[in-house]
């Protein structure tokens, strides 16, 4: 067995305060109650039973949120009635505490790992307020959450079978499945499908197995606007004479708007870095292309998967790691990555980077996001705060100071953009029961 994670870096403190705001919110004073949306995992796509309580009230219009010239942080307290997993070690085994998704309309959709095997789900309104009554799913790991304008899609773990087969060496470890959940405009699950290969007939320990085990496994999603896509860390199941050795590489598969996988899409794969970690994915509509990199022990690099094309070289130091992939303002795609504790933006468009930007950021887990039209935002742990510099998505350029963005940091939680031009964060909340929403308002001109 052969696991790769990726190493911790100290960041330092730095960056300059833009003025930020919190407020407590929450649906009722008691906290909401719950409908549970939960379904026994199948291995096809499977519609949900009838809901049985009033469907959460849907956003009207978009959201006018303020743009300035300079960013403002807003941060909002969310209370949730449910506990949450807390972060704990923040390593790439780790299960995700919680997820965020834009709405097209402006609001958000919240996903958080509650404390009872369950994946909770919000939707949250222009002035990031939790409304309606959130759904909830059978998961044991959370991935990610991503909207459309009818609902959306969760990513998430759940319980597999490692049946009767021997390892080869090492230690046994559960094993896991990985499914796409479709939910309506509700919150209520629409269908469910595994990405993962687990079957009735094929179980962990059985030579060719795809599934999920202790190891690297975060995903992420992306959509063409039709079809989703998982990019997720997986184990691969190989027979060794009379016992079997799992290996670690990762996986994309993509599926219709009815649940079905696509069989043959020209993006997909059932392995495609390996050692894989940190595998992130975008929808490029400019080339009609879903775009993925991961981190990644082969040749120790950020890399492009299925071929494998180096994005830029690196080191096998235990300090590699890859943050997140946004698309350039004109042609290509910006991804930051750490080695050594300096992070850096790497531009590229078919494999090797063409530019390289050495910024002031000393940190081993950066985030990096699109921020409105021509921009994005690099994001990394500052002590007790997160710090964030604007870039210019064309030419790789700072774009005004570096500023504080008052909430905890965690390694592998994602920034996500807004139509509006505003990013938003999820981070550990006030109390068990809470998460705190950092918005970074969008920029005028």
């Amino acid at each position: 067995m052969i696991a790769v994670v990726g190493g911790l870096a100290a960041a330092t403190a730095i960056g300059v305060a833009a003025a930020f705001s919190v407020t407590a919110l929450t649906a009722d004073a008691a906290g909401p109650s719950v409908q549970d949306s939960a379904a026994t995992p199948a291995a096809s796509a499977t519609p949900a039973a009838a809901a049985s309580a009033s469907p959460s009230p849907k956003p009207v219009g978009g959201c006018a949120r303020p743009a300035g010239p300079a960013p403002v942080v807003k941060v909002t307290e969310v209370k949730l009635g449910t506990r949450v997993a807390g972060h704990g070690r923040e390593g790439d085994t780790e299960p995700l505490p919680m997820a965020i998704a834009a709405d097209p309309a402006g609001g958000s959709w919240l996903a958080w790992l509650g404390t009872d095997d369950k994946v909770y789900l919000g939707r949250l309104d222009c002035d990031d307020r939790l409304v309606g009554r959130p759904t909830s799913f059978t998961g044991i790991d959370l991935q990610d959450v991503h909207a459309d304008s009818t609902g959306g899609v969760l990513l998430l773990t759940r319980r597999g079978d490692c049946g009767g087969g021997r390892l080869c060496g090492g230690s046994s470890s559960p094993c896991r499945t990985m499914y796409m959940i479709r939910f309506d405009d509700t919150g209520r699950q629409v269908w469910e499908r595994q990405v993962t290969n687990l079957t009735g007939g094929r179980r962990g320990y059985d030579d060719g197995a795809r599934f999920v085990w202790w190891y690297q496994h975060h995903g992420r999603l992306a959509t063409d606007g039709r079809n989703y896509a998982a990019y997720f860390g997986v184990a691969i199941t190989v027979r060794n004479g009379d016992c079997v050795d799992i290996h670690e590489g990762d996986r994309m598969q993509v599926v219709d708007a009815k649940g079905n996988l696509v069989p043959g899409h020209r993006d997909s794969f059932a392995v495609g870095c390996s050692h894989s970690w940190t595998t992130r994915v975008v929808w490029d509509p400019r080339t009609s292309r879903f775009v993925m990199v991961c981190a990644t022990d082969n040749g120790c690099r950020i890399a492009q998967p299925d071929p494998y094309r180096t994005v830029a070289a690196g080191a096998c130091d235990g300090t590699l790691f890859g943050g997140d992939l946004v698309l350039a303002r004109t042609k290509g795609y910006w991804t930051a990555w750490s080695q050594g504790g300096q992070v850096r933006l790497e531009h590229f468009t078919t494999g090797r980077s063409d530019t390289t930007v050495r910024t002031s950021a000393r940190s081993g887990h950066p985030h990096l996001v699109a921020y409105g039209a021509g921009r994005m935002l690099l994001a990394w742990a500052s002590g007790s705060a997160i710090a964030a510099q604007v870039y210019d998505s064309g030419n790789g350029r700072t774009v005004g100071a570096k500023f504080t963005i008052g909430v905890k940091d965690h390694d592998y939680q994602a920034f996500k953009p807004y139509p509006d031009g505003s990013a938003a964060y999820p981070a550990t909340g006030g109390s068990g029961t809470s998460i705190r929403i950092a918005r970074v308002l969008p920029l005028s001109g």
